[in-house]
């Protein structure tokens, strides 16, 4: 059995080519598939922060939405960018949508990647510190975080408050017990996924990570993987991690299927540069009949080493399309792998 769910950057464009022609359509449409993916026994539904993009940005307001739409699936982020973050508010706003939808928030974070602008968090009013970078800073900035969601007193009271206060010191409000342990970090190397496990968050590797090997991008991912599960047993926490995997899968089932992407049948791993100096492997897009999905799927390494895997949508094709796409996945795909 694996948990399956979507992936949404939420792009939206005024073009008459598109069926998300604006942010309110790309916010009203990420709840209605949502919605849709529960109904059709998905498992998630995560969604990508980007800041000054036509995309999705702060991910909590979509969240609670989502949660008090819904009453099952898992509801996450695939990943808020620490850079642009306070993590006090940024725990505040986490704590209340995971009120909101009964503790069903998984929040991948991480460093961010390539932006639309250069430096935009400095935009947000963050400096990384003498000698930091601004990865040093995101991971900083979720150390903080992390132990904001402890529930940990830390602030002295004031002596004469407005409203009574409990004994002792005072933490942040709304507290959601257990979301400390449903916090992910998005990692792109294999460096960052053992720092992430030692300090006891669960593991999201997505379509692309740096090329540290040469070898296939699936056989990478994988020895990720595996060395992110050597140090959580290392660092002695308690219980299992969980590891996700994201993938574009489209299932070819009927002609409007193969009109738009019938050319993706022959896909491959592709080499890029994140930045000047980051060399990145970025994975194959599997397009098919399910009957040559199953046989590709079952060859993919990090897929068979995860227990969650996040299909990434195309959202701009429209809720009906991208709820068929799941529908296919859930019906034809999944079943002959082992994962229904």
């Amino acid at each position: 059995m694996k948990k399956i769910g979507f992936l949404s950057f939420g792009h939206w464009s005024p073009s008459p080519y598109s069926k998300v022609r604006s942010a309110s359509d790309a916010l009203q449409q990420s709840i209605e598939l949502a919605v849709a993916a529960e109904e059709l026994g998905a498992d998630g539904a995560f969604f990508r922060v980007h800041h000054f993009a036509r995309q999705l940005a702060s991910p909590f307001p979509l969240l609670a939405a989502v949660g008090a739409r819904t009453s099952r699936i898992e509801i996450g982020t695939a990943v808020i960018d620490m850079r642009y973050e306070n993590p006090f508010y940024m725990a505040e706003d986490a704590g209340a949508a995971d009120l909101i939808a009964g503790g069903r928030l998984q929040l991948g974070i991480s460093r961010g990647s390539p932006e639309q602008v250069i430096d935009g968090w400095r935009y947000f009013g963050y400096e990384p510190a003498e000698g930091e970078t601004d990865a040093d800073m995101a991971r900083r900035h979720a150390e903080v975080f992390l132990k904001l969601l402890e529930g940990k007193g830390f602030a002295q009271p004031n002596p004469r408050p407005m409203f009574p206060n409990p004994p002792g010191l005072l933490r942040l409000e709304p507290h959601s017990e257990g979301l400390r342990q449903r916090i992910w970090w998005g990692s792109g190397s294999n460096a960052t996924a053992k720092w992430a496990a030692e300090l006891g968050m669960h593991l999201m590797s997505s379509t692309l990570k740096n090329d540290e090997t040469g070898k296939p991008f699936h056989v990478q991912q994988a020895e990720q993987i595996a060395a992110y599960r050597e140090a959580w047993k290392a660092a002695g926490h308690e219980g299992e991690p969980r590891v996700s995997v994201s993938r574009s899968i489209m299932p070819i089932v009927n002609g409007t299927d193969r009109a738009y992407f019938g050319h993706e049948r022959n896909s491959s791993d592709q080499i890029g540069f994140i930045d000047p100096t980051t060399r990145a492997v970025f994975g194959r897009t599997y397009a098919a009949e399910p009957d040559v999905l199953v046989k590709e799927l079952a060859a993919d390494e990090a897929i068979a080493a995860a227990d969650t895997l996040l299909l990434t949508v195309p959202n701009q094709l429209g809720v009906d399309y991208n709820a068929h796409l799941l529908e296919s996945v859930l019906k034809y795909v999944a079943p002959e792998l082992g994962w229904r």
